[in-house]
């Protein structure tokens, strides 16, 4: 599959730690509800219709390239396309967000799931790869693609939650109650998560970030147990199956609140590690080593922000991270009640940065 060639490599060149123009910039949930063309998109067709029409999802994610210096763009879709492949509802309700209306209760409910095991991704969830590749097209090599998952743990919460949680109390409940059965659950969900990462780097994504955003509900024995031996095993099998005809896709991890287990992060073979705003800049990078890029950390609420706050805050975090393999993004997704301009002041202030 041949695509125009790539003009703004900068966000590769930093996950590499190969040296860059200017600090690379790109925010997550960058396509979607703070921006007025994406809400207007939304008046006329559902959430998972969008995600599930490449035409739909390749525009929506085109929106912020449009409108902003971006480095890097992510497609539009949704971690919980997975629990919809293995035969689960997942509306998404105005006011709500995701509600999965028949979660699992009990480990007896795996068998659900078992009914629609092997996944095959192409037939279940080849509309993204679709998407991938009618993007990259589109984006006519101005930045570089990125796919995404959600991790297995963050996948069993909804899961199990039937959609967001402020204790995750249900699936923490199978962590204490069901230990053996929760760990066939999560290697379950990493089978297709692997899978799913594979066909996107083919239809032509060029970095694969895995969101483990509900990191933030386990201790770190938790975390160790139920959280990074799979996040590890899909860093290690995605790059064995994606084989030598692509080259190298490499890969980041997100683990939201993981901050107890940034050395474990550091060597679990992902190229970057991302980290939310309540981790020092400079302890990550001495806690993760030289080796490994790192990405984030502005809480997203900065960009509330007067202009000359944003730019501050802006120009001290680069400063903090260094230019040498970071990649500027926000602590988490980006709100969307956030003033437009707003992001417009941060990603100027960033690029302009250490010049």
């Amino acid at each position: 599959m041949s695509f125009p060639p790539l003009i703004n490599d900068n966000f590769l060149r930093a996950v590499r730690g190969e040296k860059v123009d200017h600090v690379p910039v790109w925010i997550m949930r960058q396509a979607g509800r703070y921006l007025p063309e994406f809400r207007a998109f939304r008046e006329k067709h559902n959430f998972f219709e969008i995600c599930q029409t490449p035409a739909y999802a390749t525009e929506v994610t085109l929106q912020p390239i449009r409108r902003y210096s971006l480095d890097a763009s992510i497609i539009f879709s949704d971690i919980l396309v997975i629990p919809q492949a293995l035969g689960m509802i997942v509306e998404m309700r105005p006011g709500v967000g995701p509600v999965l209306p028949e979660p699992l209760v009990t480990v007896d409910d795996i068998q659900r799931l078992e009914k629609h095991i092997p996944v095959d991704v192409q037939e279940k969830l080849g509309y993204v790869a679709k998407a991938i590749t009618m993007t990259r097209k589109q984006l006519e090599g101005k930045v570089p693609l990125i796919g995404f998952t959600g991790a297995p743990w963050t996948l069993m919460c909804y899961m199990i939650e039937g959609g967001g949680s402020k204790t995750m109390s249900k699936a923490k409940k199978w962590i204490y109650q069901w230990p053996q059965e929760t760990k066939k659950l999560l290697s379950l969900l990493t089978d297709v998560i692997v899978d799913y990462l594979v066909m996107q780097a083919n239809a032509g994504a060029q970095l694969l970030q895995v969101f483990e955003s509900n990191a933030e509900y386990l201790g770190p024995e938790q975390f160790d147990e139920f959280s990074l031996p799979y996040l590890k095993q899909i860093a290690y099998r995605v790059k064995e199956m994606i084989g030598s005809e692509l080259g190298t896709v490499p890969m980041t991890v997100f683990a939201k609140g993981a901050h107890y287990g940034l050395e474990k992060l550091g060597q679990s073979g992902y190229e970057v590690v991302g980290i939310d705003w309540t981790v020092d800049p400079v302890e990550a990078r001495k806690r993760v080593g030289p080796n490994v890029t790192l990405q984030g950390n502005l809480d997203p609420c900065a960009l509330y922000a007067s202009k000359e706050t944003i730019e501050k805050m802006a120009k001290t975090m680069v400063e903090k991270f260094g230019k040498h393999r970071y990649i500027a993004n926000l602590g988490h997704g980006i709100y969307p009640d956030v003033p437009p301009e707003n992001v417009e002041i941060f990603i100027n202030a960033i690029q302009s940065a250490c010049q």
